[in-house]
Order: C-alpha cells, then sequence, then structure tokens
C-alpha cells in the first residue's frame, strides 16, 4: 500500500516501514504516535483512489523516532558604503517518522 499525505504544506509519499522527516512537533516525544489524516492519495494492489481534495477516512500512522536539527543557513545582510553588516544563522528542527500503518 502506498500513500501521499500532506503535513505543514509538504506533500510526502510513503510505504509501510519508510522513515521520513518531519517538521518538529511541539508535544511529541520519541516512541511517541503521530496520525496523518490530510491523505490526498491511496495505492492500493493497482487500485488507485485520489482524494477531494482529500480521501475520506483515510490516516497514517507513525512513530516518532527522534528529533535532530539541520544544518545551519547563514543569513548575512550587506549594504555597500553604508556600514551595515548583519549575519545571522538558523538551524530548523527535524524529526523522523517511522510510518507504521495505513488506513483506508
Amino acid at each position: 500500500m502506498y500513500a501521499v499525505f500532506s503535513d505543514r504544506g509538504r506533500q510526502l509519499g510513503v510505504r509501510v516501514g519508510d522513515v521520513v522527516v518531519c517538521d518538529v512537533m511541539p508535544d511529541q516525544e520519541a516512541g511517541g504516535e503521530v496520525v496523518f489524516d490530510r491523505v490526498l492519495l491511496l495505492s492500493n494492489e493497482g487500485e488507485v483512489t485520489v482524494g477531494k481534495p482529500t480521501v475520506e477516512g483515510a490516516a497514517v500512522k507513525g512513530e516518532v523516532v527522534g528529533e535532530f536539527r539541520g544544518k545551519k543557513n547563514v543569513v548575512f545582510r550587506f549594504k555597500r558604503r553604508k556600514n551595515v553588516r548583519v549575519k545571522n544563522g538558523h538551524r530548523q528542527d527535524f524529526v523522523r517518522v517511522k510510518i507504521t500503518d495505513i488506513t483506508a
């Protein structure tokens, strides 16, 4: 079984057993369960169901494996001849989720 779901503006295609990277979920700990209910497409043994916009009653369940931080992005703002130089950095928090079940 294959599913495409939407999570915080990103669309992810998954099968059972896949490990996906999502944005951090504020109240989730390692070992906790996550349910993604915005399923856009389901494919089960050649039978494809496309949602309008989502598939009714479908859900993708996963288990939080752990959290990590992405690589640092450096943001540098510069205006020539004005003595304006601002250097900032940003590291995004992510979470790994192992897909355990896809229900239709």
